[in-house]
C-alpha cells in the first residue's frame, strides 16, 4: 500500500497560514462585551449586588459552548452563569464586604476560536469600572404641588436630621421622621410657578424633582395687634381649603421679636383656621409678616406698650 506523505515544507505552510488566521482573528474583536452593570446600586438589606455582562460573538467560527465569562472584582475571579433573561446575558452575584461602599471590576472572557480543524483559546477583557453602592437615595415624592405652608413627604433610604430640602437653592422646613421618610414645608416663595427641590447633606445633592407653588391666601383676625407687657390676645388665621395631611405651616416671622411672644403656628390637617395666643414683651411697634399668600405678604401691625 501506498501512503502519500506531506512534506515537512508544506506542514510548516499549513500552521503558519493557520497563525495568520487566528492572529487576524484575535486582532479584531471576535466576542463584543456589553457591560450592563449600573454605574451605581442601591443599597440592600442582603449586601448582595449583580453584575451583568453580555457577550455577543461576531463571527460563527466561536462556539457558544467555550464562552466562558469572569468578573474580577477587588482582584479575585469569579465565574459568572448564564442568565435566564437573555441570550449571551452573564450573571454573577457578589455579596459585599460589611462597610464597602465602592467597589472596582471588570470583566474576562475567556473562548475558543476554530479554524483550519484547529481550536485557538483567546481571551478578552474590559477595563476597570467602579460601581457605588448608594445608601442614600429618594424614592417619591409624595405630590408635586401644593400651597404655601403645606407638609409633603418624600419616601426614600438614609435620611439623617442634617439633610434638608431646598427649593432652587432656598432651604424649606425639613423634618426627618426616619431613615426612609421625610417631610417638609412649602417655603414661602412666589406662587404660580415651579420649582426645583433637591435634598441636601454633607454627602451631596440629590434631585427630588419638580414642584409647583400654587396660589393661596389668608385672613387674620383682628388685623393689628395692641398690647401690654405680659397681658395677652388671640389671633386668628384662616386659609381658603382644608390643610392637608401633615397640616398648613403658616411660618411668621416679626420685626420685633423681644416684643411679641407667640407658639408656632399650624392648622391642623382637615381644618380650615388656627387661634393661638399671643403676649406682650418688652414695648416695642412693629409687625408680624406672612410672605407667600394673596399679593405675596401679609402684615399685622403690632404696638406693645409698657404695665
Amino acid at each position: 500500500m501506498h501512503t502519500n506523505r506531506i512534506s515537512p515544507a508544506r506542514k510548516i505552510l499549513a500552521w503558519l497560514a493557520a497563525l495568520a488566521v487566528f492572529a487576524l482573528l484575535s486582532g479584531c474583536d471576535t466576542v463584543t462585551l456589553t457591560n450592563l452593570t449600573p454605574g451605581s446600586m442601591p443599597e440592600n438589606p442582603s449586601q448582595i449586588y449583580t453584575f451583568t455582562l453580555r457577550v455577543t460573538p461576531r463571527t460563527n467560527t466561536v462556539p457558544l459552548t467555550s464562552i466562558a465569562p469572569h468578573v474580577i472584582v477587588d482582584g479575585k475571579s469569579f465565574d459568572m452563569k448564564r442568565s435566564p433573561i437573555g441570550e449571551g446575558i452573564f450573571e454573577f452575584e457578589y455579596q459585599v464586604p460589611s462597610g464597602r461602599d465602592a467597589l472596582a471590576y471588570y470583566f474576562l472572557v475567556n473562548y475558543l476560536v476554530e479554524g483550519n480543524n484547529l481550536q485557538t483559546p483567546l481571551e478578552v477583557y474590559t477595563d476597570l469600572t467602579r460601581v457605588q453602592i448608594v445608601r442614600r437615595y429618594v424614592l417619591s415624592l409624595e405630590v408635586n404641588r401644593g400651597p404655601v405652608g403645606s407638609r409633603v413627604s418624600v419616601l426614600g433610604r438614609g435620611f439623617t436630621p442634617q439633610d434638608t430640602v431646598n427649593f432652587n437653592g432656598s432651604p424649606a422646613r425639613t423634618v426627618c421622621e426616619s431613615p426612609n421618610a421625610l417631610s417638609f414645608f412649602v417655603p414661602p416663595l412666589e406662587s404660580g410657578r415651579n420649582y426645583q427641590i433637591t435634598l441636601n447633606s454633607a454627602a451631596g445633592n440629590s434631585p427630588i424633582g419638580s414642584f409647583r407653588i400654587d396660589a393661596s391666601s389668608i385672613s387674620v383676625t383682628p388685623s393689628s395687634l395692641t398690647l401690654r407687657t405680659g397681658s395677652k390676645q388671640t389671633l386668628t388665621f384662616s386659609i381658603p381649603n382644608a390643610a392637608p395631611p401633615g397640616g398648613t405651616l403658616l411660618d411668621i416671622a416679626t420685626n420685633v421679636p423681644d416684643s411679641i411672644i407667640m407658639p408656632e403656628v399650624i392648622v391642623a390637617q382637615g381644618q380650615t383656621s388656627v387661634t393661638v395666643t399671643v403676649e406682650g414683651g418688652k414695648p416695642g411697634n412693629g409687625s408680624l409678616f406672612l410672605k407667600g399668600f394673596g399679593s405675596g405678604e401679609v402684615n399685622v401691625a403690632v404696638s406693645v406698650t409698657a404695665k
